[in-house]
């Protein structure tokens, strides 16, 4: 068999960077399979973060697949996030935490992990069966690191029990504090300093269709708005340079304020603006009341579980 290709979604963010290193490692070492770990954009600042504070180098970047490839997919099983011959490759499996999109060939039945998990690590964990006390120091790291990200520290309504429970024991493990931890994480991915306004629009980003509209929904998870806030021009400017860009309906470009556990949309589109409005059964007044910011959503944080469900309701 071919070195088997293992990566994530395009705009990688600390979950799919991770999952990458940490699904090759269990290849090579448990299953040995020749594998190895690859991003298909550069890592946002959390996940450098991340694998500076663990001792991983980056994950080569992987432009293009062919027919002649073997490849492990994780965090994503949406044809949208991946190459667009992704279907030619040789796929020996899928290990995700998403909804079922679509879209995805196999030639043959293959190895396909999706559940409701907050992280793919806790999904990985399900499969690899190996205590978190036996990780390895620099694994386990990756893993603890993924699911705090992708919980925002317990925050996101997509945290399960079980997500909970593997954090708590993949911590104490490594004499980790968790709060303490996670802060760094958060004030590693609040520092968007390097990035250009259109890296921000596409830096956690997912391309998705809804009630007919094709729509970007883009995120930034920060603990400081007001540093996004300042940027509202530029960003603005480069929505609709990406809407044009990918021949959208709309993008959709939510900040969220990890620390008051609310999003503020930036749009400057109304019909994207009203879309949303009614999506959270925000009124008028409300509307208008918060003009400057556009639209505050209180106590929504998750893209996957809440903005998404609401606009597809």
């Amino acid at each position: 068999m071919n070195e088997i290709k293992v990566f994530g979604h395009k705009s990688p963010d600390t979950d799919a960077t991770c999952s990458a290193i940490v699904w090759a490692w269990f290849l090579q070492e448990h299953r040995k399979q020749a594998a190895k770990p690859y991003v298909l954009g550069t890592p946002n600042s959390e996940a450098m973060f991340v694998l500076e504070k663990w001792g991983h180098e980056t994950p080569a970047l992987l432009e293009s697949v062919s027919a002649d490839d073997t490849v492990s997919i994780v965090d994503t099983n949406s044809k949208d996030e991946l190459f667009d011959n992704i279907n030619e490759t040789h796929i020996l499996s899928i290990i995700d935490h998403h909804r079922l999109t679509g879209g995805v060939e196999t030639a043959s039945p293959r190895e396909i992990v999706i559940q409701p998990y907050a992280s793919t690590m806790t999904v990985m964990y399900n499969v690899m069966n190996i205590e978190p006390a036996d990780f390895p120091k620099e694994i386990a790291g990756l893993m603890l690191s993924g699911l705090l990200s992708d919980t925002l520290e317990f925050r996101s309504p997509t945290t399960t029990n079980t997500d909970k429970e593997l954090v708590q024991a993949l911590a104490t493990a490594l004499d980790v504090n968790i709060t303490e931890y996670a802060n760094e994480m958060f004030a590693a991915k609040s520092d968007i300093s390097q990035f250009s306004d259109k890296e921000l629009v596409l830096l956690d980003s997912k391309i998705t269709e809804i009630k007919g509209k094709k729509m970007r929904i883009s995120v930034v998870e920060t603990t400081t708005p007001e540093t996004i806030s300042k940027r509202k021009d530029g960003i603005l400017e480069q929505i609709t340079i990406v809407q044009k860009e990918d021949n959208l309906d709309f993008v959709l470009f939510f900040v969220v304020d990890i620390l008051n556990e609310q999003s503020t949309l930036i749009t400057n589109n109304e019909e994207a603006k009203k879309l949303v409005a009614n999506a959270f059964d925000i009124s008028e007044q409300e509307q208008k009341e918060n003009k400057d910011a556009n639209l505050v959503l209180k106590d929504v944080v998750s893209r996957k579980k809440q903005i998404v469900p609401a606009l597809s309701a």
